[in-house]
């Protein structure tokens, strides 16, 4: 039924038809479905099984369905009518082409849900609804004048969410820290932040160092999008960080916003 349902609205978006707000609303259950894509057409994370197979025993543990494909076929209005969410995982560079972005904007327009991990933000350049569905798109991150991986403190802004809940207001913990082009701050709701006193934020985009992005420096954060949701997370580099809960933690709660099930707070920028 709920399949049914999506693919119904999602064709009436298709046709320029409103949406009724009951249909929309019918596709939410608390067991849901997540598709995992994973393709890229630039670098290559090697922590991507690591990612999928920790999203499935999330699956397992948590009564919802996973599956994982890196075919971009897989985007079609029929095939994405069955999940609640579809999690970009550290996918790069242009793995749509322009039939599959307007399957998953119609997707997204009628009410589905949108999962962003670590380098989701380093995909589709050229496409700006997508950047507009991540809120910002990746810049650099340490490795050139400094250490690629170091430890600092995420300071967790907003504990009332379900991705945030777990995590203590103050967590220290080793990442690749990712600079964006932009700071979406003001058009998202900014869930966790890295303090840049507690590490080297400079990049390597330019030679002797690019400059961090200041006091408040997102590193996680959701907002709704086109008539969907959307969930981002710029953590997830190594494949060992798949085994760590809190970041499990963080995960689970995000999908389980972006898929409908647990409450989306995340309709106020700060």
């Amino acid at each position: 039924m709920k399949i049914l349902v999506r693919f119904m609205v999602m064709m009436l978006v298709a046709a320029g038809l409103a949406v009724p707000a009951t249909a929309a609303a019918a596709g939410g259950h608390a067991r849901f479905s997540a598709l995992v894509f994973s393709r890229t057409a630039a670098f290559r994370h090697d922590s991507i099984p690591a990612g999928v197979a920790a999203i499935r025993q999330l699956g397992a543990r948590n009564h919802f369905r996973v599956d994982a494909t890196e075919d971009a076929a897989a985007f079609t209005d029929r095939n994405l009518a069955r999940y609640d969410v579809v999690v970009f995982l550290s996918t790069t560079g242009d793995v749509l082409d322009d039939t599959q972005q307007g399957a998953f904007e119609r997707y997204i327009r009628a009410g589905g849900g949108y999962a962003g991990i670590h380098a989701a933000s380093d995909t589709e350049y050229d496409w700006a609804w997508y950047g507009g569905l991540v809120g910002a798109y990746f810049r650099d991150h340490p490795g050139a004048v400094n250490d690629q991986f170091q430890v600092a403190t995420v300071n967790v802004l907003d504990r009332t969410t379900a991705a945030t809940r777990p995590l203590p207001r103050r967590w220290q913990r080793e990442e690749e820290w990712y600079n964006f082009r932009t700071n979406p701050r003001g058009t998202v709701r900014v869930l966790a932040e890295v303090d840049e006193r507690t590490y080297d934020p400079r990049g390597y985009s330019v030679p002797e160092g690019s400059p961090g992005m200041g006091p408040h420096h997102p590193i996680s954060w959701c907002h709704p999008y086109d008539g969907g949701r959307s969930f981002y997370t710029a953590m997830g580099h190594k494949a060992e960080y798949f085994s760590d809960p809190l970041l499990l933690a963080h995960i689970l709660g995000g999908l389980r916003m972006a898929a409908g099930v647990e409450r989306f707070g995340c309709g106020r920028p700060n």
